[in-house]
């Protein structure tokens, strides 16, 4: 896979997707998407849930997050899922 963003197959990139609450800080946890800038990263949230917890106990063990800062990794994660071609980080 090349670095870069590419279209997927309807045509948009995921710099489109509107996710306002996802931030990528390259001197913040090692530059992996965290939640408005929290030291909680979007694939944290994502493993929670996969593993079978609900929203409401990932808010429970996270109360610095709120419900929409969920939906919005999901909506990450899908919108990750439609790309052809994902970010990678270059090599040092």
């Amino acid at each position: 896979m090349k670095s870069g963003l590419c279209d997927n197959e309807n045509g948009s990139n995921m710099q489109e997707t509107n996710l306002e609450r996802i931030t990528v800080n390259p001197h913040r946890m090692g530059g992996l998407p965290c939640i408005r800038g929290l030291r909680i990263p979007v694939a944290t949230v994502l493993r929670m849930l996969a593993g079978g917890m609900s929203e409401q106990e990932v808010l429970a063990d996270y109360p610095d997050l709120q419900l929409e800062d969920i939906r919005e990794c999901l909506r990450f994660a899908a919108a990750s899922a439609m790309e052809r071609e994902l970010m990678m980080p270059r090599g040092v």
